[in-house]
């Protein structure tokens, strides 16, 4: 498989976190295990599609060109011949100014682009498929956002804040803690989470905590599963584990020793 990640615009880095392209053939197919990172992502596959597993062995195929929401467990997927996949990844709250309905509304859930955008989704996929280069593809979608972010707010300073904080902590800090340090209640911060990111504030620094972890393992970064886990700011070695396999679907120790190859190709820059 060959993964690549691209800058975006200097103007929209409030929104994107990166541009990424993953292309292969059918030798490479095998189940892949996408761990929850927080983000968002468009994506268009510009090859042969993929499933999308859901229960035990049951599975959909996910359509050409869809957003994927905000994943609150981890998703298997599967490609069905040749990899072509191009895909936005938006920060957080990136995809706030898109859409007038609850991010919750979409959770773990892929949502066709024509269902978003109508017409103009239907124009923006054609565009992307048609394209011959990773270029042409970012240009066709930085113009697609300039127009719907026309006359719109980008970004909720009370959400950005909180952001900051969560990464800044790596997910270590508490809830209560956010809202006193913000001085916001926390119902509040609570419902605004719900429509901008598409989760709570208390899962997402799960999410962040756990991508500190990943990214730990994945470099090497510590003499053993126990001192990571107190590293990270877990009660325990069983708190690490329980969180772990909650959100990839392994305990540390199986993640480690047989998808860590699959999981660098994947890991969230």
């Amino acid at each position: 498989m060959d993964y690549r990640t691209y800058e975006p615009d200097s103007d929209l880095k409030a929104i994107i976190k990166c541009y990424w392209t993953l292309e292969g053939d059918e030798s490479d197919i095998q189940k892949q295990v996408i761990v929850p990172d927080g983000c968002m992502e468009m994506i268009f596959h510009f090859a042969d599609l993929y499933k999308q597993f859901l229960v035990e062995d049951t599975f959909v195929i996910q359509p050409r060109c869809f957003l994927m929401g905000q994943l609150s467990k981890p998703l298997e997927i599967e490609p069905t011949g040749k990899t072509g996949i191009f895909s936005v990844r938006f920060h957080p709250d990136g995809f706030l100014p898109f859409v007038s309905f609850r991010m919750t509304q979409i959770q773990d859930t892929a949502v066709p682009l024509t269902t978003l955008f109508g017409d103009e989704g239907q124009m923006l996929e054609k565009e992307i498929l048609t394209a011959k280069t990773t270029k042409e593809r970012i240009e066709s979608m930085e113009r697609f956002i300039d127009r719907q972010l026309q006359n719109k707010e980008v970004g909720d300073k009370i959400i950005q804040m909180t952001l900051q904080t969560i990464l800044a902590e790596n997910g270590q800090l508490s809830i209560d803690g956010l809202s006193k340090n913000l001085n916001v209640h926390r119902r509040k911060l609570e419902r605004r989470f719900d429509t901008a990111i598409g989760m709570s504030p208390k899962r997402l620094s799960k999410i962040m905590r756990l991508q500190a972890a990943l990214k730990k393992l994945l470099n090497a970064e510590f003499d053993s599963l126990t001192g990571l886990a107190y590293d990270i700011g877990y009660y325990d070695q069983a708190h690490f584990i329980k969180e772990f396999k909650e959100f990839t679907g392994f305990t540390p120790g199986e993640f480690y020793g047989d998808h860590i190859q699959l999981s660098t190709l994947f890991y969230r820059t």
